[in-house]
């Protein structure tokens, strides 16, 4: 208990309020607007700078405070004996549970387990189920096999004291295939709610059916588009389950909600509690007194980057530690390589162990619901709340999850989220460390495991994944292609004016920029103007980008420009904003400006039209 004392002592400060919260930060901002400190989300949710603390806030029941979460261990290899050496090492070194991967799963990424009842056996061969061990599958709609073996696994041993969830997701399915229409859901509805109801009398514990978000957060959805779309296919789930004479009580307890967790901590946090919220709500008007769902979470797909792999470590850190604190009962890193093929043990052990880590180190299961009263989480969440339970009433008025689907609603919401993704990716406003911005163009390359990618993928939806880094990554693989046929990486020659005081600042910059696409930049000492056509020649550079301050560009940089044009260069670059000066600096030769906030993506597609 804390001492009484201290609570005195803290009485003798005087409370500080708004404004005096207000002129530290005017301070600090030294004249710059405080309206330049608000942000939108993509569903155009304002986030506060400045958020009081909510005293009249009460922790959402979750995982109970001091009960871990169940650290799972991503199981994707497509050869069952080497998935099963994986799980057993994972178990032995700290692993508290499996996530296996089946081949056409929303998970499915390349690399996953056959879904026959011979590969699922050999999998789990040695894995004692009872012994504490929790086992998520995350299985295509037509993996009836693999249920069976792991049913009869458990019940070889002792049935009620297995965890188990199977993520079938039909729906999800269908709206990944881009097949879902009302006539199809409700021809396999009653069905996949049959099996439901006989598994669930062999194994009452285990969960069946997954909502899961992945499909949209992978298609670049946004938070509130994830949570309306698992609410509508839980809803879809448990009135199949009612029509086949299951008792709403018991159909809500064989379903299971499975979403994302990214590097964006705040929303991420209040993405989790909003959905304890929401499903509440859901509970409450189907009549039933509300209980704690179970939620899985797994680090997002779309925010793995190929290059400079080891950035994911960070990001997974990010997420494992939102998710935590959000309230996730189970948790699933992706290797730092998932993006580049199929991890190795090293891969893994990190994933693994970043869990692990925050888990027995940095104690967070310790608190139930650590952002019960914090302003900005609490803000968030019932903004997010308001935004997806908007987007549900209108997916429920087009006819559920899969009258949505077919209309194309769905479709139609997450992709023009996609498309704002996109634009801020290419205008680095969304930055992506180790591609869009600070690439290293020498990085050690992470090492995968020798096994092919499955092809075994249909053609691209309009909910097909992305990764967020792809379109920089292609023109760094068009960079490499052209050094494996050349022995030489396309370049860029820094003409840099002035001091180093004046071009310090844009020259880096301007590095940045140009590598992030994979053309290496040359040309790092100021040569003087009179020798700046000597030293282009000499750099063996295409391209040529003048740096510099705005006051030397005034007297040098339109004889420069000049100079590198009759030197040969193909394209000519100023980095800053033209400004004024934009008719005469053209005139001189300089043919495109590079910013902070203009569109990098096409400047640097335009650059690889140049080089030809």
């Amino acid at each position: 208990m804390a001492d009484p004392e201290e609570f005195a002592i803290a009485a003798d400060f005087p409370q500080a309020t708004r404004e005096d919260w207000r002129k530290l930060v005017d301070g600090v901002l030294k004249g710059t607007p405080f309206e330049r400190l608000l942000s939108t989300t993509y569903d155009g949710l304002r986030i506060e700078p400045l958020a009081a603390r909510r005293t009249d806030a009460r922790p959402i029941a979750a995982r109970p405070g001091a009960v871990p979460w169940q650290v799972l261990a991503r199981i994707d290899h497509p050869d069952p004996a080497r998935a099963n050496e994986t799980a057993l090492r994972e178990l032995e070194n700290g692993a508290s549970g499996l996530a296996l991967v089946c081949a056409g799963a929303v998970g499915d990424h390349g690399f996953a387990l056959p879904t026959s009842a011979d590969a699922i056996a050999r999998a789990l061969d040695g894995v004692h189920l009872t012994a504490g061990i929790a086992l998520e599958i995350d299985l295509p709609p037509d993996a009836e096999a693999a249920v069976g073996a792991v049913l009869a696994k458990a019940h070889a041993s002792s049935p009620g004291a297995t965890d188990l969830r199977f993520g079938l997701d039909p729906l999800g399915a269908m709206a990944l295939a881009g097949n879902a229409t009302v006539r199809t859901w409700s021809e396999s509805a009653s069905r996949f709610a049959q099996r439901l109801a006989t598994w669930a009398q062999q194994s009452p514990r285990s969960r069946f059916a997954a909502a899961d978000g992945r499909v949209i957060h992978n298609a670049g959805g946004s938070e509130a588009q994830e949570l309306a779309f698992v609410l509508a296919v839980a809803l879809a789930y448990l009135r199949a389950l009612e029509e086949q004479g299951i008792a709403l009580e018991t159909a809500r307890r064989a379903i299971f909600f499975r979403i994302s967790a990214d590097a964006d901590q705040f929303l991420t946090i209040a993405k989790f509690r909003a959905l304890r919220k929401l499903w509440t709500r859901v509970e409450v008007s189907c009549g039933l007194g509300a209980e704690p769902v179970f939620i899985s979470a797994e680090t997002a797909w779309r925010m793995m980057s190929q290059r400079d792999a080891h950035v994911n470590i960070l990001r997974a850190t990010v997420a494992v530690f939102a998710a935590a604190l959000g309230g996730a009962d189970a948790i699933t890193v992706l290797p730092f390589t998932a993006a580049r093929g199929l991890a190795d043990r090293f891969a893994r052990r990190i994933a693994r162990n970043t869990q692990l880590v925050l888990l027995e180190e940095s104690h967070l299961d310790k608190v139930a619901d650590p952002g019960a009263g914090a302003g900005a989480i609490e803000d968030l969440t019932d903004q997010l709340c308001r935004a997806a339970w908007d987007l549900f009433q209108q997916i429920e008025v087009a006819g559920g999850a899969a009258g949505a689907l077919e209309s194309g609603l769905i479709q139609e919401k997450v992709g023009a989220a996609r498309a704002r993704r996109a634009a801020a990716v290419a205008r680095r406003g969304d930055a992506l460390t180790g591609v869009s911005i600070f690439p290293n163009l020498y990085e050690a390359e992470a090492t995968v495991e020798a096994v092919a990618k499955q092809n075994n993928s249909p053609a691209p939806t309009a909910l097909w994944p992305i990764r967020l880094a792809e379109p920089f990554e292609a023109l760094r693989d068009a960079a490499d292609r052209i050094l494996a046929a050349s022995g030489s990486r396309p370049k860029v020659f820094l003409a840099n004016l002035g001091t180093p005081a004046d071009f310090t600042a844009r020259s880096t910059f301007a590095k940045n920029f140009f590598e992030a696409g994979g053309i290496e930049a040359v040309g790092d000492e100021s040569p003087g103007r009179p020798a700046l056509p000597a030293a282009y020649k000499t750099s063996g550079a295409a391209l040529a980008c003048l740096c510099s301050s705005d006051k030397v560009y005034e007297t040098e940089a339109a004889a420069a420009a000049a100079a590198l044009k009759t030197a040969g260069a193909r394209h000519i670059y100023l980095a800053g904003r033209p400004g004024e000066r934009e008719a005469a600096l053209k005139a001189a030769g300089v043919q495109s400006f590079v910013y902070e906030g203009c569109d990098a993506l096409a400047t640097l597609r335009d650059a690889y039209d140049i080089l030809g």
